[in-house]
């Protein structure tokens, strides 16, 4: 339910990103019957049986795949460790890249793959937490596993769902809308727009590149040395440190501030520590 919320947050297609959406879905045919233009954020959810040319794209004349389908918008990877080592693998340079390249016979095809991937799963085999699940500890090492650490790397939040107890499921107590969310998530796009507006091809934070961090994700000294810290205490990899550094600006933005902070950089490292706590 909460994958299927997210495209609703998310900020409204550009004219180019409709126009570049469209071309790819006119290619697979899936735009309906008098559809002129893609108007909503994709939202594809491949079963955890894909292949490697379902989710990439490939046969024998290369056409686009799952991932590319997805492009401006989610690609939502439900039961993460069902899916075949094999095809998570194949996702790392598009990730890195924006795009996917495919060659065969026939010639190479290069198709757009800027989505935002979103995956879930559970943290034992049968579904229980480690301290109570029945698996041996072996059981749920192979489990956790089946994700490397390279593919575990290039994702920017390790998020915790607990269970939601029966008084919370029944109460009256309602949250935020998704229309007031987005109108934060909107503001910050904004921001940022106005921040690369000089930079056509970097559209957002997640695009930013090193030049783009040196210039806009400068920290104070005793927010480089928590950084540090963290890193040093983690063993965070050097991709981590980039991918800490967009997420803390992205914070920043949502909530207006032209400077990252101590508290953005602890939340950004905060996001990062899931994934040490299980796969640790």
């Amino acid at each position: 339910m909460l994958a299927k919320r997210l495209p609703t947050i998310l900020p409204p297609l550009t004219l180019n990103e409709a126009l570049e959406t469209t071309k790819i879905h006119s290619i697979t045919g899936l735009l309906h019957a008098g559809q002129a233009l893609i108007t909503t954020r994709p939202f594809r959810a491949p079963h955890h049986t894909a292949s490697d040319a379902g989710l990439l794209g490939g046969n024998i004349n290369p056409t686009p795949g799952e991932i590319s389908i997805a492009h401006n918008g989610v690609l939502f990877l439900d039961e993460l460790p069902e899916f075949k080592r094999s095809v998570l693998e194949t996702m790392r340079q598009p990730l890195e890249e924006g795009h996917v390249t495919i060659s065969r016979a026939a010639g190479t095809m290069t198709f757009p793959a800027q989505f935002m991937l979103l995956a879930a799963m559970n943290p034992t085999p049968d579904g229980k937490m480690p301290g109570e699940s029945k698996s041996s500890p072996r059981e749920i090492q192979n489990y956790l596993g089946r994700i490397s650490g390279p593919l575990l790397d290039r994702i920017d939040l390790h998020v915790e769902v607990p269970q939601v107890k029966f008084r919370e499921i029944t109460g009256d107590k309602t949250g935020e809308t998704s229309a007031q969310i987005r109108e934060r998530v909107v503001a910050a796009r904004q921001i940022q727009t106005a921040r690369f507006a000089d930079k056509p091809k970097v559209t957002c934070n997640a695009r930013m590149g090193s030049r783009e961090l040196k210039q806009f994700c400068e920290l104070d000294e005793p927010t480089k040395e928590l950084l540090k810290f963290a890193m040093a205490d983690m063993n965070l990899s050097a991709r981590a440190y980039d991918r800490i550094l967009k997420v803390a600006r992205t914070i920043a933005d949502l909530i207006g501030s032209e400077r990252i902070l101590s508290d953005h950089i602890s939340e950004a490292i905060q996001y990062r520590s899931l994934d040490r706590q299980m796969w640790g």
